[in-house]
C-alpha cells in the first residue's frame, strides 16, 4: 500500500495553519469539481484533495498522522503498525451495503465512517470565494453618506456547472464617515458555492474621485484658501467654505504664504472626527491698470522691502 503525503496533495508545509489548509482546499476543490473541470482524473484528483482536507482539517486525525508519517517515505510501502492509534477515538470500516469511495491508505487508518460512526459524505461542497472591487465614490457621499448602484462583471455557475460571466447591479449604502482604502463587505454577493455551499462575501474597496476644492489625508481635508497680503500681513476675519457650510475664519498677523489653519472636526466623519487645514495662499492684486500700478510704486517707496535679502543679495 502506497504512503499518501496529505501536505503534498493539498500544496501546503507540514507546519500549515488551518487558514492555510482551508484556502488549499477551496483552490484545488474548485479546479478538480468533476463538474467544472477538465482534468482526466479530477474525480480521483478529487477524492484525495478530500481525503487529505478531512484528515488536515481535524486536530486529532491531523495529530494522529503526522505522529504515524515520522520516517515514512511518500510514495513507499506501507502497512500502519498494530496499535498504532492507540488513545485515538476512530471508528473504523464501512457501513453495510456502503459503497467505499476512500483510497487503501485513507480506510486502513480511519476507515470509511466517520468520528461519530456516521457514513462520511463524499459530496463536495464548498463556500463560494470572496470577490473585492475597486469603486469610486464623490467625497460628498463620505461625509453625509449615500446609496449608490453599481455594475459588476462577476462570475456563475450555469444548471450545467460551466462558469459564466454575467453583469449585475447592486444597491450600495455609502455610510457617512467611511474613508478611502475602507472596505465595504456585501455579506453573499461573491462568487457562488459549490454543491449547495455558501455563496462568498463581496468587499468593495472605496476611492474618491478627485474633488476641485478638498484634497484627501485620512479623515483629514485640506484646502487652499487665497487670502490678500494686507490680510495676511495685518491680520483679518474672512469667510471660508467648509463641508458644513461658510464660516467665519480669523487670519492671524503676520500670517505667510503656506501657512496652515486647523479647523478641528469640520473633516470626515467620525470618532473621532477628522480635521480641516486651510492653506493660506497670498494673492497679489494684478497691475492691470495705472491705479493699481501707482499704487504699487507708492509701496516701493514707502515700505522698502528686499524678499532676497536672506540670500545676501
Amino acid at each position: 500500500m502506497e504512503f499518501k503525503d496529505y501536505y503534498g496533495i493539498l500544496g501546503v508545509e507540514r507546519g500549515a495553519s488551518e487558514d492555510e489548509i482551508r484556502r488549499a482546499y477551496r483552490k484545488l476543490a474548485r479546479k478538480y469539481h468533476p463538474d467544472v473541470s477538465k482534468e482526466k482524473d479530477a474525480e480521483t484528483r478529487m477524492r484525495d484533495v478530500n481525503e487529505a482536507y478531512d484528515v488536515l482539517r481535524d486536530q486529532e486525525k491531523r495529530l494522529a498522522y503526522d505522529n504515524l508519517a515520522e520516517g515514512v517515505s511518500p510514495g513507499g510501502g506501507f502497512q500502519p503498525p498494530p496499535g498504532w492509534d492507540e488513545g485515538f477515538e476512530f471508528h473504523r470500516g464501512a457501513a453495510p451495503g456502503e459503497e467505499a469511495q476512500f483510497s487503501e491508505f485513507f480506510s486502513s487508518l480511519f476507515g470509511g465512517r466517520g468520528r461519530h460512526g456516521r457514513a462520511q459524505q463524499q459530496e463536495f461542497r464548498a463556500r463560494g470565494e470572496d470577490h473585492h472591487a475597486a469603486i469610486e465614490v464623490d467625497l460628498e457621499d463620505a461625509l453625509k453618506g449615500a446609496t449608490r448602484d453599481i455594475s459588476l462583471r462577476s462570475m456563475k455557475i450555469d444548471d450545467q456547472g460551466r462558469p459564466q460571466m454575467q453583469t449585475r447591479t447592486l444597491s450600495v449604502k455609502i455610510p457617512a464617515g467611511v474613508r478611502e482604502g475602507q472596505f465595504i463587505r456585501l455579506a453573499g454577493q461573491g462568487m457562488p458555492g459549490y454543491g449547495g455551499g455558501e455563496n462568498g462575501d463581496l468587499y468593495l474597496e472605496i476611492r474618491f474621485k478627485p474633488h476641485p476644492q478638498y484634497k484627501v489625508d485620512g479623515r483629514d481635508l485640506y484646502m487652499t484658501l487665497p487670502v490678500a497680503p494686507w490680510e495676511a500681513a495685518l491680520g483679518a476675519s474672512v469667510k471660508s467654505p467648509t463641508p458644513g457650510g461658510i464660516v467665519e475664519v480669523a487670519i492671524p498677523p503676520g500670517s505667510g504664504n503656506g501657512r496652515k489653519l486647523r479647523l478641528r472636526g469640520r473633516g470626515i466623519p467620525g470618532d473621532p472626527a477628522g480635521d480641516l487645514y486651510l492653506v493660506l495662499d497670498l494673492v497679489l492684486p494684478p497691475a492691470d491698470s495705472e491705479a493699481a500700478k501707482a499704487a504699487y510704486r507708492q509701496l516701493q517707496q514707502d515700505l522698502p522691502f528686499n524678499p532676497r535679502r536672506h540670500m545676501g543679495v
